[in-house]
């Protein structure tokens, strides 16, 4: 199961990069403008260190293709930067506030991802 994980780490750091410098150029004085830069902002950030986390379950994926935590914690980081990160940008994009309301289900994603992880650590001593 590593090699899904690896792609679509490659993948995301494509796009966090992509995303990331089209709001630094592209976008930023509608952001600043409507003042969703931050958000923006905060959007990129929790996408890259998530990016940086599934590559990681990818690499350790490559131990143990079978680890059934890992592959929980992949699918959950992908999830929580398609929601947390997806949503910030949504949000900052279109100004439909209800979206707020999705950007913690993706931070719920992100935590269950890092106990899956615990716990995969913690198994293995």
């Amino acid at each position: 199961m590593p090699a899904p994980f690896l792609f679509l780490a490659a993948l995301n750091g494509f796009l966090v990069v992509a995303i990331g410098a089209f709001g630094a150029h592209a976008l930023q004085a509608r952001l600043l403008a409507t003042g969703m830069a931050d958000t923006f902002q905060t959007g990129v950030h929790y996408h890259m260190f998530h990016t940086l986390a599934l590559l990681a379950v990818g690499m350790l994926a490559l131990q143990n293709p079978d680890a059934k935590l890992l592959s929980a914690a992949g699918y959950l980081f992908l999830l929580g930067i398609v929601l947390f990160s997806g949503s910030l940008y949504t949000l900052s994009l279109s100004g439909i506030t209800w979206l707020g309301a999705i950007t913690p289900l993706g931070g719920l994603a992100f935590l269950a991802a890092w106990v899956c992880l615990m716990v995969y650590a913690f198994d293995l001593q």
